[in-house]
């Protein structure tokens, strides 16, 4: 049997966490199907204590992480785990308006084929919780106010050096992404930024990292927090592409504090 159709019958992350608890509860004990022990029992020992206690980490908010994950199978185009995570998201706090911005906005950054399975995944859990349209936000809203100064620089470096070799490309991402896309109200900058470098680290897209980490920790991200992310997605998207990632966040931590 191939590798990809057995971690296919193996759906590890999603219950292998705790559901966080809510003021005055217990958080409710993580679920392991029985059968995982029959097919890998190592895995099932990871799934009970690092992945579990992974989820009970303090650098993160049970939130951020559920943001972080799905933001990270989608950019994989990990459909089996993605009803599971965006249930949990939601239970963690996602409003669906923010799960529908987080897959919209990764259709730019991790490709229109990859938002297409993931609103096929939320189409199945938005009708089960009963989700309606109401309960998303508008195709064309109001815009967040642009930073004019700060767009202009952008996107006056970006022409300089790229402009004579992909002209579209340049129009596209200065018209559709920085002045509408990023914009969009139904996802705060800071989450917003948060989907990008999490979608960037699960990609191995290191080069990309900098730019936009660097943006994140304007729009609010952390250090810590930062670090916990690349920790959080050791697991969720591979130890290669965390460390790669390590790299570029130590050289944007290090340039930042000169």
């Amino acid at each position: 049997m191939r590798i990809a159709a057995v971690l296919a019958l193996l759906p590890v992350f999603a219950w292998a966490q705790n559901k966080p608890a809510t003021k005055g509860r217990e958080s409710k004990p993580m679920h392991i199907p029985d059968d995982i022990s029959t097919v890998a029992p190592a895995l099932d020992k990871y799934a009970r204590g690092p992945i579990a206690e992974l989820w009970k980490r303090p650098g993160l908010t049970p939130r951020d992480r559920s943001i972080v994950t799905v933001s990270a199978l989608i950019a994989r185009n990990l459909t089996s785990e993605m009803a599971d995570q965006m249930n949990l998201a939601l239970e963690n706090g996602v409003k669906p308006r923010e799960l529908s911005e987080i897959i919209t906005h990764l259709a730019f950054y991790s490709g229109w084929a990859n938002s297409v399975s993931a609103v096929a995944a939320a189409k199945g859990v938005f009708a089960a919780r009963k989700i309606g349209t109401n309960q998303l936000s508008e195709a064309s809203p109001a815009l967040l106010p642009l930073n004019k100064e700060a767009e202009a620089t952008r996107a006056t470096s970006v022409e300089n050096q790229f402009g004579k070799v992909s002209s579209g490309q340049v129009q596209y991402t200065t018209d559709v992404l920085f002045r509408d896309l990023w914009l969009r109200p139904g996802l705060a900058p800071r989450d917003r930024s948060l989907v990008t470098v999490a979608a960037l680290i699960a990609a191995g897209q290191s080069a990309q990292i900098p730019y936009h980490l660097n943006r994140a920790m304007d729009n609010g991200l952390t250090e810590t927090e930062a670090g916990e992310v690349i920790t959080h997605l050791a697991f969720y998207a591979g130890w290669p592409n965390a460390f790669s990632a390590v790299a570029a966040t130590k050289d944007v931590f290090e340039k930042r504090s000169q």
